[in-house]
C-alpha cells in the first residue's frame, strides 16, 4: 500500500511554487516534511490529498491516479488535518468530531459509532471539551479537536484491509509540551497499526524523533528525502535554514 508522488510541479498565478516532487511513502511509515516558511509544505500537502491538481506530474494512492479517485472515495482512504480550520458557525465540540465520521452505509460501521467517537476523543484527550462551543476554546484545545475529528475519519472496523492514511498539518501548533508528545505519540501508534502517515512539523527534533522518513523542501524544490538519519544532515540543514546547526548523538539532538 503506497503514495506514490511523480514528478509533480505546482503553478500558482505563473509562480512555480513545487518543481518536479518524486517519492513514496508505505502504509505504516510516518514522512515528515520539513522546511522553512513558504518552502510549499502545505501545497504539497494540498496536492497529495486532492485539494488540488498538480500542474505537471500524477500523485498514485494504491497505483491509481488521484485524480481518477471520487471525492466520496478520497474521504475514506485518506484523512486529513489542515493547519488552518475557522468554524463560522457555533457548533460544539462533539458535532466538529462528528464531521469526520464516514460510515459508507455500512452496518458494521454504524453499529460502532459510539465505540469509534469514545476511543478518537480520547485518544486527543478532549473528554472534559465534548460538550462545550468550538469556538470558545483555546488555539490548543481546537487543535485537538480537529485531531480527534482527523482520528474518526480514519477509523476503520479491525477486519478492515482497505488502504487509510493520515495527512496532518502541522498539528503540533498551538500545544504545549505534553499534548505535542501525547498526540505524536498516538501518530506513532497508527502507522504502527498500518496507517501510512505525511506530516508537517517545524521541530526538526520533533521529526527526528518520531519519523521513518524526512522530505525536506526549500522554495517548492526537494533538497533531500530517505531514512530520517541519513536526511538530517548539517550541511543540508544549514543551506535550508540559514542557520548554524549542530547534531550530537546518544541520544540525537540538532542545536540551532
Amino acid at each position: 500500500m503506497t503514495i506514490e508522488v511523480s514528478s509533480v510541479s505546482y503553478l500558482k498565478n505563473k509562480k512555480l511554487i513545487l518543481d518536479e516532487i518524486s517519492f513514496e511513502i508505505e502504509s505504516g511509515e510516518i514522512l515528515c516534511i520539513l522546511g522553512p516558511n513558504g518552502s510549499g509544505k502545505s501545497t504539497l500537502l494540498n496536492l497529495i490529498s486532492g485539494n488540488l491538481s498538480p500542474t505537471k506530474g500524477d500523485i498514485y494512492i494504491e497505483g491509481q491516479n488521484i485524480k481518477n479517485i471520487s471525492i466520496e472515495e478520497r474521504a475514506f482512504i485518506r484523512s486529513v488535518m489542515s493547519q488552518s480550520q475557522a468554524i463560522v458557525f457555533d457548533f460544539t465540540v462533539r458535532e466538529i468530531v462528528e464531521m469526520g465520521w464516514l460510515q459508507r452505509g455500512l452496518i458494521n460501521f454504524s453499529q460502532n459509532f459510539e465505540q469509534a467517537f469514545s476511543k478518537a476523543v480520547n485518544e486527543a484527550a478532549i473528554e472534559d471539551l465534548v460538550d462545550k462551543k468550538f469556538n470558545i476554546l483555546s488555539g490548543g484545545e481546537q487543535r485537538r479537536v480537529h485531531f480527534a475529528r482527523t482520528l474518526l475519519q480514519s477509523w476503520r472496523p479491525s477486519n478492515s484491509v482497505e488502504p487509510k492514511y493520515l495527512l496532518l498539518d502541522e498539528p503540533t501548533a498551538n500545544l504545549d509540551i505534553k499534548h505535542e508528545q501525547r498526540l505524536m505519540k498516538i501518530v506513532k501508534k497508527k502507522a504502527e497499526d498500518g496507517i501510512g502517515v505525511i506530516v508537517i512539523l517545524h521541530d526538526i527534533n520533533l521529526a527526528a524523533k518520531y519519523s521513518d522518513k524526512i522530505l525536506i523542501l526549500d522554495s517548492g524544490i526537494m533538497k533531500n528525502f530517505g531514512k530520517t538519519f541519513d536526511v538530517l544532515n548539517k550541511e543540508i540543514l544549514e543551506e535550508v535554514y540559514d542557520l548554524p546547526i549542530e547534531i550530537s548523538d546518544n541520544p540525537f539532538k540538532i542545536i540551532y
